[in-house]
């Protein structure tokens, strides 16, 4: 088998080679106090749960992902777990100068990422849980499929597990 080639530049130069379509970030859910362009970019400001001290040992980087149950039970499962990963390749996009992202996807750290990969029932659950976090300033992309303009399922940028998992400790492991 050949081995995969590495590339020649670094993480942060590789991403400076790509340029989202404003569509990209149509329907990124942000706080009601705060403007898009500072809150979900992290360039003029921080939310509120943005911590930039390294975690310890016991505390990892993860991003949550949470699905919609109802979905898995109805549609294939490829199409469950791509709408999952476009939650949360935006989520990493929207915050890619963010310390903890940074971090989360360095070089040393880009084969051993966490993830926990939760469910909610519905539609209501997961708009209510978005809303929540809003409220609390934890910065996460909420998928709106398109077409269709409905949701399916939501990621968080990655964050020390400490800052975010008070907010998913009642979800179940999606299995």
């Amino acid at each position: 088998m050949a081995a995969l080639a590495q590339p020649a530049c670094s993480f942060t130069t590789f991403l400076g080679c790509f340029r989202p379509s404003p569509r990209s970030f149509s329907n990124i859910r942000v706080h009601p106090s705060r403007n898009l362009s500072t809150s979900m970019s992290l360039q003029n400001s921080e939310p509120v749960a943005t911590k930039t001290d390294p975690p310890t040992d016991d505390d990892v980087l993860l991003q949550y992902v949470v699905l919609r149950r109802d979905l898995i039970d109805k549609w294939p499962l490829g199409s469950v777990v791509t709408q999952g990963c476009h939650a949360s390749v935006s989520a990493i996009w929207s915050h890619k100068d963010d310390p903890n992202t940074l971090q989360y996807c360095s070089p040393d750290n880009i084969d051993s990422m966490h993830k926990v990969t939760l469910e909610v029932k519905g539609e209501t659950q997961i708009l209510n849980l978005s809303e929540k976090l809003l409220a609390a300033g934890i910065a996460h992309k909420l998928w709106i499929e398109q077409p269709e303009n409905f949701p399916t399922c939501l990621a968080t940028k990655p964050y020390p597990k400490s800052m975010v998992s008070p907010f998913f400790k009642k979800l179940k492991l999606c299995k």
